[in-house]
């Protein structure tokens, strides 16, 4: 008859021992938890942002190029010339268009998978909105630097409906316009808002999910049209969902640099002026505070979207 070795034994109960000493010691057991998450929080994240930080109270020799490990404002005090304040107002300009068109493109498609589907085709349509975030980022960039070129199919289909003066109208206008879509803030525009979209759809739909149904038949009952029903029921409640979609959606354009650098015209926006000046410039003084400003705009942001109730809805 087999029998089981000392080794095979003691294991065992010393990771019996183990776990009724940490049983017992409920404090110590949350410690060790969340020790490994907090020290790479602390360490790695927040560590390599304070460093960052720090950088932007140094400045650039102008004379021989090299960084200057002396405290000084100077280089903050940069981020107020017009070029770059700028490039901040057009960021956020930006940001704040994609995040308004999102709202208005998600909420009809949310509002339908939410109440009117079920069973596999709510699985279709929610596997739809995913589906794109599976492919790669870059390749979906390019693929509608394609699509919005001169010889792209939109131009094709302006074409074909006799609407090449709209498009010409279009791209002729100052500021948004260019030589096509794909050298314009309008296709940067429309590039934004379909790579940023799943992210607002989602929230959105979580929070009409959650939209008890009890509510909007008793506001019917009370004589309520459903146009009422929607402006004083359902989108104050879903409200706080659309601001949480609203916080993807605009901290990522806010600090996107590839599809500035893609699609558009030459002109900054944080994310780019932050990459060409820590890259090709080597002014990585100036690009650490650029690096602050995103920052300070998305800390005013979560303060009011919590106000709003954003983070109870995701």
């Amino acid at each position: 008859m087999a029998t089981n070795s000392p080794a095979q034994t003691s294991a065992p109960n010393l990771i019996g021992r183990l776990a009724t000493f940490l049983y017992n010691r409920p404090v110590l057991f949350l410690i060790l938890l969340l020790l490994p998450p907090l020290l790479w929080l602390g360490v790695v994240y927040l560590g390599s942002l304070a460093t960052l930080l720090v950088q932007g109270f140094f400045y650039i020799d102008e004379f021989s190029g090299v960084v200057v490990r002396e405290f000084t404002l100077r280089t903050y005090a940069e981020l107020f010339q017009p070029a770059n304040v700028d490039i901040f107002i057009r960021t956020v300009t930006m940001a704040g268009a994609v995040t308004v068109a999102s709202a208005l493109l998600a909420f009809p498609l949310a509002y339908y998978i939410a109440r009117y589907t079920s069973g596999r085709l709510k699985a279709a349509l929610y596997l739809a909105v995913i589906l794109p975030l599976w492919s790669s980022y870059i390749v979906r960039v390019y693929a509608w630097k394609t699509i919005l070129a001169k010889e792209g199919i939109i131009t094709w289909l302006f074409e074909l409906v006799g609407a090449q003066g709209l498009l010409e109208t279009l791209l002729s206008l100052p500021t948004i316009g260019g030589a096509s879509l794909s050298t314009s803030l309008i296709g940067m525009f429309i590039v934004f808002v379909y790579i940023w979209l799943p992210y607002m759809i989602l929230p959105v739909q979580a929070a009409l999910e959650r939209l008890p149904k009890s509510l909007l038949e008793a506001s019917g009952d009370l004589g309520a049209r459903p146009i009422q029903t929607f402006w004083n029921v359902t989108l104050p409640l879903v409200f706080p969902g659309v601001v949480a979609g609203s916080i993807f959606t605009f901290s990522l354009t806010l600090g996107d640099f590839i599809i500035p650098q893609i699609i558009g015209d030459s002109s900054f926006f944080i994310g780019m002026a932050v990459y060409r000046h820590q890259g090709t410039a080597g002014n990585i003084p100036l690009a650490a505070a650029m690096t602050a400003v995103p920052m300070v705009i998305m800390g005013v942001y979560l303060v009011v979207a919590r106000k709003l109730g954003a983070f109870d809805a995701l």
